[in-house]
This record gives structure tokens, C-alpha cells and sequence, in this order.
């Protein structure tokens, strides 16, 4: 059994550790709040641009533009991945590189200067080198800090790639932020943009919402219009995404704190009771010794 110092020591260092995981989780918490703050002040733009998206693709007949055409076979193809630059956050980090890891999969193939990867984030830099991909420049202040300029000009280069034929797909691993105890591993694809689904979601939405297309007068023609307005809705989905990854970071941080809090408080109980007992054994074997030695 340890002595009384030995478990004493632990129960300090323990108490220690506490202080520090407590203290990382009010400042996660802090920085949660703030994330979500951005995503609500974002949202009605989002809400409003996909909105005006889906009305005038139930209106199209045709939609001429350079993101909307499906390559014949996918050669080259371009995956961008969101995760941390520091670590302590539960699994969130780790989710991330074995979902990269499976996106990057069915291109084991390729040779690798077909698959472009651009990792946002220090910890995405590192799982994307680790399968032998390194990262097509840096984006760490973007994990930390998501801005619209950062997200757009990411959003530029992926469509650029696109457009000029470097890439025949561009895909998307990141977490979905739902709620503080739910972000949901996302996998999908970000360029050609899926022309029929949308126009499907937006048949159904419109349909169940009105139950009829309201009438634009747009000039110079619904197509146009549509091919002016996909990349600006394809540049917002990046900023989307870097706000989700960034909110569930701080959200699997706040959580993983609070586990270890709680390990810190259970653990801290257990030593004491193992403190109490040590020293009620040692005090019995003290009044031992001193009965036994005055009846000598």
C-alpha cells in the first residue's frame, strides 16, 4: 500500500490537474459561445441566398455553367479537409484523419500528383503527410480564426482547379456543427455541383412551403443568373464549413474537459478515501503497538 506522502502528493497533483482542465473548459466554453454567435449571424444570409438558389433553379430549364458538368472519369481529384491546429479536443482530430483517410481511398490508384489536398488546420497538415499527401499550402489561420476573406479565396482556388480541368472532383471532409453535444463527421462532394438534387430539394421545398414557384421577372434570363450566383453560393459553402468545423472544435474541447474534470473529482474522491484509510490503519497500529508494550 502507499504510504501516506505517496498518496497525499497524488491527491495534490490531481487537484492541480483539475484546475487546468477546468480553467481550458470555461475558456472552450467562451469561445463556443462565440463561434455559434458567428453562425446565427450568418445564417439568415445563408438561408436567403439558398433560398433565392432554389427558386430560381424550379424556374430553369437549362443552366450553362463551368461547376455543373460531371467529368466522364475522375483522374485528378482535389480533398479538402478541416480540423484543429491544437489538440486536447476528444477524438475530434483523430475522426478527421481516418475519415481522410477513407475519402483518399478509392484514389490509392491515382499517382500522387493527381490528389490534391488542402488541409486547413495544423492537425489536418499532419494526417494529410502521414498518408503521403502534403498539404497545397497553408491554411492554419483559417482554423482558428474563419473569415470570409480566408473562406473565398480557398473557394476560388478549388473552383479554379475545377474550372481549369486540374481536378476532375473536389470533395469535402469536415464536422457538421448540430448542437453542443452533436457533430456529425462529414464527407461529400463540393465540385461538379449536383444540378438535379438541388433542383429536386427545391421543387419539394417550394411546393410544401407554398405550393407554388413564386414569380421572378429576371433579366437578362433565369440561367444567367443562376451562373452569376453558383459561385458566390459555392464560395459561402467553404465559410460555412469552416465555421461548422471551428464551433464543433470548441464544442468536443468543452466536453472533453469536462470529462477529464470529472475523472479529476472522481479520482480525487477515491485517493481521499485510500488517504482516510491508510491513515486510520496506521493510527490502529500505533494504539497497537502502544497496548502491546505497556502490558509487557
Amino acid at each position: 500500500m502507499a504510504s501516506l506522502k505517496e498518496v497525499k502528493n497524488r491527491i495534490v497533483s490531481v487537484k492541480s490537474t483539475r484546475q487546468i482542465t477546468s480553467a481550458m473548459k470555461m475558456v472552450a466554453s467562451a469561445k463556443l459561445h462565440k463561434a455559434q454567435s458567428r453562425i446565427q449571424g450568418m445564417l439568415p444570409y445563408q438561408q436567403r441566398l439558398d433560398g433565392i438558389l432554389s427558386h430560381l433553379l424550379g424556374a430553369a430549364t437549362q443552366v450553362n455553367s463551368p461547376f455543373v458538368v460531371p467529368p466522364a472519369e475522375v483522374h485528378r481529384v482535389a480533398i479538402a479537409v478541416f480540423a484543429s491546429n491544437g489538440s486536447l479536443c476528444g477524438a475530434f482530430n483523430s475522426n478527421v484523419a481516418r475519415l481522410l483517410e477513407q475519402a483518399l481511398q478509392p484514389y490509392r490508384s491515382l499517382p500522387k500528383e493527381n490528389v490534391l489536398v488542402y488541409a486547413v488546420g495544423k492537425k489536418a497538415e499532419e494526417a494529410a503527410r502521414k498518408l503521403g499527401y502534403p498539404s497545397q499550402g497553408s491554411y492554419q489561420a483559417l482554423a482558428d480564426k474563419p473569415d470570409v476573406a480566408g473562406a473565398y479565396a480557398l473557394a476560388r482556388q478549388l473552383q479554379d482547379d475545377f474550372v481549369r480541368a486540374r481536378v476532375d472532383r473536389v470533395e469535402l471532409v469536415y464536422h457538421h456543427f448540430k448542437s453542443m453535444g452533436s457533430q456529425v463527421l462529414t464527407h461529400e462532394t463540393y465540385l461538379p455541383f449536383d444540378l438535379a438534387a438541388r433542383s429536386a430539394d427545391a421543387s419539394s421545398d417550394a411546393i410544401s412551403a407554398k405550393g407554388y414557384y413564386k414569380d421572378y421577372i429576371v433579366e437578362p434570363s433565369v440561367e444567367e443568373l443562376i451562373a452569376t450566383l453558383l459561385p458566390k453560393v459555392l464560395s459561402q459553402k467553404i465559410y460555412t464549413v469552416l465555421l461548422d468545423s471551428n464551433a464543433s472544435e470548441h464544442a468536443a474541447r468543452t466536453m472533453a474537459m469536462q470529462t477529464a474534470t470529472d475523472n479529476a473529482n472522481d479520482l480525487i474522491q477515491e485517493l481521499t478515501k485510500q488517504y482516510n484509510k491508510s491513515r486510520q490503519q496506521a493510527i490502529t497500529n500505533e494504539l497497537l503497538d502502544i497496548v502491546g508494550g505497556s502490558m509487557k
